[in-house]
């Protein structure tokens, strides 16, 4: 089989599956097999795919078939123009996301100590570091899998980043220590009830801690909203990310606790993503 017919065999099987975007996928796991760019489905067209290479690539979209996410068949993410190793122990860094590390790219300033709750691969403190200098960062996730992914990240990053980093289990608060000058947050926020209806590459393969946000999906916002007061300088900043329609809870609970500056960034589809407050002197 040549590279040409590899791919179209493979967007084909992906077409009749209904997996969303089969022509992107099957040339990606393509140019995974064998190593190749974009340009080689058009230069290359005719290039041989070795016995190995064709099986490999045969496996792999059999198991984008069954809705295995194309990132843990890769083991890559981008995210923030940087490529992240990922799996099945972290939820894979998406484009929405990038709305939070592009405000604390804003809000943090050279020399701040910040800590990023429920870390999962490292993506938004690591993509913070890579373009700051000298931040003390903290990353902290209650999973000790996802924990092995961030630090094995920060290895790979490591010559990009000017500054210190940790990676230390926790269950937000409970083993931090010290006083931060921003606090970033990714957490579970899909309602219990809810999981069950979304895509099969997030519901089947996505962990369900870094999901499941609790009944109203607004538990994690409580605990660290009402927690992070130890935590957090006087005038510090607390980013999050939230879900599209929690906008109004999510500034509720920051006003019984004190918070001033509230507002909230959209993302590109015009919803509301991320949270922004400063802790009141």
């Amino acid at each position: 089989m040549n590279y040409r017919k590899a791919y179209e065999w493979g967007k084909t099987r992906l077409e009749v599956a209904c997996v969303p975007e089969e022509a992107l996928n099957a040339r990606l796991l393509l140019e995974h097999v064998c190593k190749t760019g974009h340009n080689d489905l058009y230069a290359n067209s005719e290039r041989a795919l070795s016995a190995d290479e064709e099986n490999e690539y045969e496996n792999l979209i059999r198991l984008r078939v069954q809705r295995v996410p194309l990132q843990h068949l890769t083991g890559h993410q981008e995210f923030m123009g940087i490529d992240f190793s990922v799996n099945r122990d972290v939820l894979i860094p998406r484009q929405d996301t990038e709305i939070l590390a592009e405000e604390a790219l804003i809000a943090v300033s050279d020399s701040d100590r910040v800590l990023d709750l429920c870390t999962g691969s490292g993506c938004v403190l690591l993509s913070v570091m890579c373009y700051k200098n000298n931040i003390d960062g903290v990353g902290s996730d209650i999973s000790e899998k996802a924990l092995e992914v961030a630090k094995t990240n920060y290895e790979r990053l490591a010559s990009r980043i000017n500054g210190r980093v940790s990676f230390l289990k926790s269950d937000l608060f409970e083993s931090i220590g010290g006083v931060f000058d921003v606090i970033l947050a990714n957490p579970p926020y899909i309602r219990s009830t809810d999981i069950g209806l979304l895509m099969p590459e997030v519901r089947d393969h996505d962990p369900r801690m870094a999901l499941d946000g609790g009944e109203d999906g607004l538990d994690f916002y409580r605990r660290i909203i009402t927690g992070c007061d130890p935590f957090l300088e006087s005038e510090g900043k607390l980013i999050m990310e939230i879900g599209f329609d929690q906008a109004g809870d999510v500034i509720d609970i920051l006003d019984q606790n004190y918070f001033a500056d509230i507002r909230v960034i959209k993302d590109l589809s015009g919803l509301d993503r991320v949270v922004y407050a400063r802790k009141e002197k």
